[in-house]
């Protein structure tokens, strides 16, 4: 992500902060940025808006757990992964930040967005099978989340119907100018006429009760790329909240976990699993049959095979996205047998004898 050619800079050097800075750390180091690059303390000033942005976009990750883990772990690059591209104007950021942002800078600093906003994120926790997740496969969800409402198409007005709002003349915003120390700010509040969506309302749509989204449940289709690592997020563009207003819906953040297996256990793209084998197979070898990711298969144990030696059969484990094969890993387990029989015992007391025991 870059903001013109300039290539942005390490998030933490952005807000000043070590990298196991806490919330509390991150919101006071946000909130003396914000206050010094605020748009309404400098009015006009380009520069001081890039900065306000980057502070912004270095808080909004850094103080969210997934992305900040994703950012730690990939930098900048993990974050286009889960769609995350930074804000692109002033109203986003007060949009997005909502309490938070009254929070820090109080009543007076807080805007409200007129006009269509964006839909928020959404997260969903899936569990997938070990298989499914070294495979790959296709799952079903369902999911209950407000949509834009078919009966007014979003607009929360019967038959679409609506008007002006007279008080602010459209703009969802009431505006007047304080003087405090150090120069004028613009105080913006949303219209109380029309709720700050700058169209007044006579006749609500019955089916939303005016708020021009619906709550819905939905059945959707993911896919489980083959090789998915655990605590992986897969993001679904549009899947999210219906926005406010007919804005853009929001993303839904799959958010992936993978199931143990009873036997098998990963390693890279490569698959360990552990075989017992008799202590007289073992000693002349043969043949015995394993489970592998796609089915069984049959293996060739090599005469005089060890305890804890690894045979390797190739191309039966994890695919990886470029279409590379992982291997699976069998560990020999010598068997032995907790009874013998009076003629197993005599043949290997026998055999103790050719040893020289």
């Amino acid at each position: 992500m870059a903001y013109g050619n300039v290539k942005e800079r390490d998030y933490y050097e952005v807000l000043g902060v070590s990298k196991s800075a806490t919330n509390d750390e991150l919101k006071r180091a946000y909130r003396k940025l914000a206050l010094k690059y605020h748009p309404d303390k400098n009015p006009g000033d380009k520069e001081a808006e890039r900065k306000f942005k980057e502070a912004s976009n270095a808080y909004e990750v850094l103080s969210n757990p997934e992305k900040r883990k994703m950012y730690d772990l990939k930098g900048h690059a993990g974050l286009e992964d889960m769609g995350f591209h930074g804000f692109e104007s002033s109203s986003d950021i007060f949009s997005s930040f909502g309490d938070i942002f009254g929070d820090i800078f109080g009543k007076r600093f807080h805007r409200e967005r007129a006009g269509p906003q964006r839909g928020s994120d959404l997260r969903y926790d899936m569990t997938v099978s070990f298989i499914d997740a070294a495979l790959g496969c296709e799952k079903q969800l369902k999911l209950t989340k407000n949509e834009s409402c078919e009966a007014c198409k979003g607009t929360g007005a019967r038959n679409g119907a609506s008007t002006v709002c007279s008080q602010c003349n459209g703009t969802g915003n009431i505006s007047r100018q304080q003087k405090p120390a150090g120069g004028f700010f613009t105080i913006s509040n949303p219209c109380s006429n029309c709720n700050g969506s700058g169209r007044k309302i006579d006749n609500p749509c019955n089916n939303c009760n005016g708020e021009g989204r619906a709550s819905k449940t939905r059945s959707l289709s993911v896919k489980i790329p083959a090789g998915i690592k655990n605590g992986s997020t897969l993001r679904l563009s549009g899947q999210g909240e219906a926005g406010i207003r007919s804005g853009g819906a929001g993303d839904l953040y799959i958010c992936v976990r993978i199931a143990s297996h009873p036997y098998f256990e990963r390693r890279g793209l490569d698959i360990q699993y552990d075989a017992k084998v008799s202590f007289t197979k073992a000693a002349l070898g043969g043949e015995i049959e394993v489970p592998t990711l796609r089915g069984k298969a049959t293996l060739k144990i090599p005469r005089c095979s060890q305890s804890n030696q690894t045979l390797r059969m190739t191309g039966q484990g994890v695919k990886a996205k470029d279409g590379r094969k992982g291997n699976q890993l069998v560990k020999i387990i010598i068997d032995i047998p907790k009874k013998l029989s009076a003629r197993q015992e005599e043949l290997l007391k026998e055999l103790d004898t050719l040893d020289g025991g």
